[in-house]
């Protein structure tokens, strides 16, 4: 039945519960973050083999990223106000066909223009979803449990590394339009379950918490009436004046620059540098992000529940401290001359930083008011996606200049760094920033 997925199995939404709408709703969202990741990262791996079939250069492929990344942060502020007022399962079931058919798009294409085009429209309508999500997230889960719903859902990012195996296996067996064709189907199925999802009333858990309350269930109407919001730029200035939100945002923002261009490039690198084959590049490449990911999520969860109460700003010490360490180690892994000690060095550098994955995103949630969520993921997905729209650029362009990709790839590790350090310096107004929203929420 429409709209009975994520509803409380008791009958009452019980504040003292980890997942009071029960694991459903984020089950539904990871595989929405899943689907979306694979598909962007088919691009990576059948990288080359489109390059062979059409001719263009490093910079036109370093390219298509940016005006990609560039269409997704013009629909981000208006993706915030839109998650803010409007049901958040409808937006992201609309947005998730939207995909599926530039995903059609690119698999159709008959000349580069083309596919250009359904790149960028495939990155806009990703970007939409993600306040939504972001969103729903902080009402289908409590503080307690923010750190494993937000890492289980922003993992995704990196477990989409199996869109970059998938492209450069399937592009080496049967050519690379087949990946694209292919993953059509699981977008318009993931649509049809993202469709099932209740929606819950927003900020109601807070309340909750913050009371240490129970209520009857009390699911809002299919199309619920948005509760009045202040104007629009009013309420910006009210997300921008976050200091913990301004902190993290920046970090992450140049953290995805560097990440978005060297692992963009990193199996073209693999090809042309150590001499491997498309498909073991691009093998290589998306099982590394996979175990890494997976790994330093794990960990990163276990040191957000030890370290959170327990150290100032324990989340951000351990995320900050994991992307610091973690971009030092990929910079040596580029040096490395030997396929088996770049992977592993590549390995560690990406299980540290994924140490950040489930840390950061629920300090955002927690020092953001419920009314205001999506503008606050919303300006988080307009920076990281503005710092990543000139990562793969970046690259594309020392290269062609300098004859060195590897010299392009270098140039990104310092923002990286200065990304970790910057989320560091969140830990000074975290503690303050959420107990704020918390005594808001407790006076309703």
């Amino acid at each position: 039945m429409v709209g009975t997925l994520g509803s409380p199995r008791t009958g009452a939404i019980d504040a003292g519960s980890r997942a009071p709408f029960g694991w459903a709703p984020l089950v539904v969202l990871f595989i929405v973050g899943f689907v979306d990741r694979i598909e962007y990262n088919l691009l990576s791996g059948v990288l080359p083999a489109i390059q062979g079939e059409w001719g263009f250069s490093d910079t036109a492929a370093g390219s298509i990223p940016t005006a990609a990344a560039l269409a997704a942060a013009v629909v981000a502020l208006p993706a915030g106000y839109l998650a803010d007022r409007l049901s958040r399962t409808r937006i992201i079931a609309v947005v998730v066909l939207v995909w599926a058919i530039a995903t059609l798009g690119s698999g159709l294409a008959t000349g580069f223009v083309m596919f250009y085009l359904m790149r960028v429209l495939l990155a806009a309508a990703e970007n939409i979803d993600n306040p939504a999500s972001g969103s729903l997230l902080a009402d289908y889960y409590p503080p307690v449990s923010r750190a494993k719903a937000y890492g289980l859902t922003r993992v995704t990012t990196y477990l989409g590394g199996v869109g970059t195996l998938l492209g450069g296996v399937l592009a080496e067996a049967f050519g690379w339009r087949t990946a694209f064709l292919i993953m059509v189907v699981p977008g318009v199925l993931t649509a049809l379950l993202v469709w099932l999802l209740r929606e819950p009333r927003r900020g109601e858990l807070d309340r909750l918490v913050a009371a240490g309350d129970t209520a009857p269930a009390s699911p809002a109407p299919a199309s619920p009436a948005p509760a009045a919001k202040p104007p629009f730029r009013r309420q910006f200035r009210q997300v921008i004046s976050i200091p913990t939100l301004i902190f993290v945002c920046a970090g992450l923002s140049l953290l995805t620059l560097g990440l978005a261009g060297i692992f963009y490039w990193l199996p073209t690198f693999m090809v042309r540098t150590l001499g491997v084959g498309t498909a073991t590049a691009g093998s290589l490449a998306g099982l590394i992000t996979v175990v890494g990911t997976v790994t330093g999520t794990l960990v990163g969860s276990w040191l957000g529940r030890k370290w959170h109460g327990t150290r100032k700003g324990g989340r951000l010490l351990a995320g900050g401290g994991g992307i610091t360490a973690g971009s030092l180690v990929l910079a040596g892994a580029l040096s490395m001359d030997s396929i088996g000690a770049m992977s592993v060095l590549v390995l560690v550098a990406c299980s540290l930083m994924s140490i950040a994955i489930p840390n950061m995103t629920a300090c955002l949630a927690d020092v953001v008011p419920a009314a205001s969520r999506g503008l606050g993921f919303a300006v988080l997905q307009l920076l990281i996606t503005g710092g990543g729209a000139f990562g793969s650029l970046v690259v594309g362009i020392a290269s062609d200049r300098l004859g060195s990709l590897l010299a392009g790839m270098y140039i990104l590790v310092i923002p990286m760094v200065a990304g970790g350090l910057l989320t560091l310096g969140a830990r000074a107004s975290f503690e303050r920033d959420a107990r704020k929203v918390m005594e808001d929420a407790a006076r309703g």
